[in-house]
């Protein structure tokens, strides 16, 4: 069993929705992928201990998920980077982290895209459907430019990011408490 880029990318969605019960089909939708690929996906979370089923429901283990974001992620995923092209925003250009970063004379990270509004050097989106999945949902955005930070950032983007990710997670947990 191999873990793919769209297991992570089921996984934040599932920190970006809560504790909200969904569904295969929903989230297919949503993510821009088949309810097949999302019950694959699933599953390789589950096998991965990624993720925990908790009677009927699927959750992410989000000790496992941070430790594997934070240490694992930017090793098996790398970004591939291209040249200038049109996009959306990522990684330290991209909301929550582009408020703590003062622009430079280097053109930003952005996933390509013909809706994209921003010039910036091409940055691989983790999977191929995350920057339309993340234009439907803010949160996911969010988590989306965070991880590629890690996969891509310098080391100073990469710490912001990891301590982002680390409180979202945090955070994550303790909605479940409530």
């Amino acid at each position: 069993m191999n873990l793919k880029p769209q297991d992570v990318l089921v996984l934040l969605k599932l920190v970006a929705m809560g504790h909200q019960a969904w569904a295969y089909h929903r989230l297919a939708l949503e993510l821009g992928m088949s309810p097949s690929e999302v019950h694959a996906a699933i599953k390789r979370a589950l096998a991965a201990n990624l993720a925990l089923q908790e009677g009927d429901r699927v959750v992410p283990n989000t000790r496992n998920l941070e430790e594997f974001l934070v240490h694992g992620l930017r090793y098996v995923f790398v970004p591939e980077r291209g040249q200038m092209c049109r996009g959306m925003l990522t990684a330290h250009a991209a909301p929550p982290l582009a408020t703590h970063f003062v622009p430079d004379a280097e053109p930003p990270p952005v996933w390509p895209s013909v809706d994209g509004e921003v010039r910036g050097m091409q940055f691989s989106p983790l999977y191929k459907s995350a920057p339309e999945a993340a234009g439907r949902d803010r949160q996911l955005y969010e988590l989306l430019a965070l991880v590629d930070a890690i996969r891509g950032g310098r080391a100073r983007e990469r710490e912001w990011a990891i301590r982002e990710i680390r409180e979202r997670m945090e955070r994550y947990e303790k909605s479940a408490e409530s």
